[in-house]
């Protein structure tokens, strides 16, 4: 205990005066974290013994992201968001696995670990996106519409992804395995919707008037959901995510999403140390270069699928190409892809570091985009700065 309270304490002094000097310096403070994470974390000072234990709790984080992000997203607001997304996030995702799985045959990797790395760049960060993306923005314009329509549909594709991986690695038949999974799902989506109907909405107008008897219940049930939906074989991403979506049924749902935006930030501000962290600077030489290849052509080819795609669906030029832009890095999935990947042994360590690298890269080439480019919550420069 004494030992995680140490380390948390040097963790967020190091993420504060960099955050400050970033700030200083006219620099985007994402970068800030990550960079404060490859410093003091074991790859460089080691002056942090408990990464491990950092890197779980980061990832309540995402499960705060995700479940917030189900708050705003009515089920049928979320198929017509569906309806209009498909075609570019397909296209996205597609060209993503394409350049990602060649690319890994290029560097020697066997057909599995290309797959695994194609599976794993396929995405956009729900994560950045949502951070940099002004409220005003996120909850009441087109822009945010379409862009959190892209990222559900992706971090849905995300979950299929990580439950095949899975499969991948036991000794049952992969496809059968997948199909249950899948039953699963559906099954779990089901409960949860006659849960809310019957009993969470009952209880919630009960003490609606209490405000931290709401902010416990729906910690509660985000948390509760997610570790459901792990304990069935799924994941606490995807659990987060629904219970979310179920909950916006109610009009209290808007209320709780606020009042969680805080300790979501708290924890992704340790997300994004983690993610500096993980990195082995040891084994960075050997894959900086290839990771940094692939990055730039990502970078580039995503944002143009995106624009291309988004014109295509009807939108204007200039939407398309901030939507582009916003959506043009990996994602946090990435990551999650890599680590249950290893764990499984399907790939190895190199080629985890390979995933991990790239996604990083990404993530600080897309901060600098967004942010120097288009409205922020977190710009550097006075006109570029929104809330």
């Amino acid at each position: 205990m004494d030992r995680f309270i140490t380390d948390l304490s040097i963790l967020l002094v190091a993420a504060g005066v960099l955050s400050v000097l970033a700030m200083l310096l006219r620099q985007p403070v994402i970068v800030a974290y990550i960079l404060s994470g490859a410093i003091i974390g074991p790859g460089m000072l080691g002056w942090i013994e408990g990464v491990h234990f950092i890197e779980v709790v980061s990832h309540l984080g995402i499960t705060l992201l995700l479940f917030i992000a189900g708050l705003n997203l009515h089920p049928q607001k979320l198929i017509a968001l569906f309806r209009k997304t498909t075609l570019v996030t397909a296209a996205n995702c597609l060209v993503s696995f394409v350049i990602a799985f060649v690319a890994a045959l290029f560097m020697g990797f066997g057909i599995i670990e290309c797959l695994c790395v194609g599976l794993a760049l396929m995405y956009s960060s729900t994560i950045l996106v949502v951070k940099l993306l002004p409220t005003t923005q996120l909850h009441h314009e087109r822009m945010g519409a379409a862009c959190i329509g892209v990222l559900i549909m992706q971090d849905l594709l995300a979950v299929g992804a990580l439950a095949f991986i899975r499969c991948l690695g036991t000794a049952a038949n992969p496809v059968l395995s997948f199909a249950v999974l899948t039953v699963k799902l559906i099954a779990f989506i089901s409960v949860l919707f006659l849960i809310e109907q019957f009993v969470l909405h009952r209880v919630m107008k009960r003490v609606d008037r209490l405000h931290e008897v709401l902010f416990v219940l729906g910690l509660a049930w985000c948390f509760g959901i997610a570790k459901m939906s792990y304990s069935m074989g799924l994941f606490y991403e995807s659990g987060a995510f629904f219970a979310g979506v179920v909950l916006a049924r109610q009009p209290i749902s808007r209320f709780i999403a606020d009042k969680f935006r805080p300790l979501r930030d708290f924890f992704l501000v340790l997300f994004f140390f983690s993610m500096g962290a993980r990195l082995d600077i040891s084994m960075l030489h050997g894959i900086i270069l290839p990771a940094a290849v692939l990055a730039a052509v990502l970078m580039v080819v995503k944002p143009v699928v995106f624009e291309k795609a988004f014109q295509y669906a009807g939108e204007t030029r200039k939407f398309s190409r901030e939507a582009g832009f916003r959506l043009g890095q990996l994602s946090e999935f990435s990551l999650l892809v890599a680590f249950l990947a290893m764990e499984l042994r399907l790939i190895s360590l190199e080629a985890s570091q390979y995933i991990q690298l790239t996604t990083i890269l990404t993530f600080i080439v897309s901060s600098y985009l967004v942010v120097y480019k288009y409205p922020t919550p977190i710009g550097v420069e006075d006109d570029l700065m929104k809330d």
